[in-house]
């Protein structure tokens, strides 16, 4: 139960929105996993609605130290026993984080609306790093919005993406076959692709 209730958090409508779709296809695909990394946590919002109906697992959060106010604030108002504080991970210079629940490798990393937010370079490095360390069948789970055939999937993304660019040149919404060419250079296979709401999509990578 909430100690406190959640309009009183710092809070991200898109979270709200999606978390119920999400949720559904991580309880398909991650049937098989223990212990789940999720990069970029943000609000923490997910990872509250995640964890307690993902009660087979371990949901580990990490983000910038400039978030672990926001996180852990929801931690407390949605505890759960399978929830794990954050974790310090900066892309820029953080090697991916070891499980503390088993000292082990995660064999799955979740995260959500953050390809389009950090640099190329950077999404490069999130997929050597997650190829280097995930198990053999270890999956990554990858959430938002991507150009497919060299096209914007629909005019609203195609304005998200111009005002994403602007405010910073090295993001904006990706393209759907260089994920998938970069995901092969780090031993990650395109196993599974969901539609989403709002133009989104979840892909689903394994380790081959």
């Amino acid at each position: 139960m909430s100690i406190y209730p959640s309009t009183a958090l710092p809070f991200s409508q898109a979270c709200e929105n999606n978390k119920q779709p999400i949720l559904e296809v991580l309880q398909k695909e991650l049937q098989s996993s223990t212990h789940v990394l999720e990069v970029g946590s943000g609000t923490g919002q997910h990872s509250v609605y995640f964890a307690p109906r993902l009660a087979h697992l371990t949901w580990q959060t990490s983000d910038v130290l400039a978030q672990y106010a926001t996180i852990n604030a929801w931690h407390t108002a949605y505890s759960a026993p399978n929830l794990y504080k954050p974790l310090t991970f900066d892309l820029a210079v953080d090697p991916l984080p070891i499980s503390p629940a088993s000292n082990q490798p995660y064999d799955a990393v979740f995260t959500a609306n953050t390809l389009h937010i950090i640099s190329w370079s950077l999404v490069t490095k999130l997929f050597e790093l997650v190829g280097y360390v995930l198990p053999a069948n270890g999956k990554l789970i990858v959430y938002g919005p991507f150009n497919e055939n060299g096209h914007y999937s629909s005019a609203g993304n195609q304005q998200f993406d111009i005002s994403l660019r602007q405010r910073d040149p090295k993001s904006g919404i990706r393209h759907l076959e260089d994920i998938i060419a970069l995901a092969k250079t780090h031993h990650l296979r395109l196993s599974n692709k969901y539609a989403m709401p709002a133009n989104n999509q979840l892909l689903v990578f394994q380790k081959f």
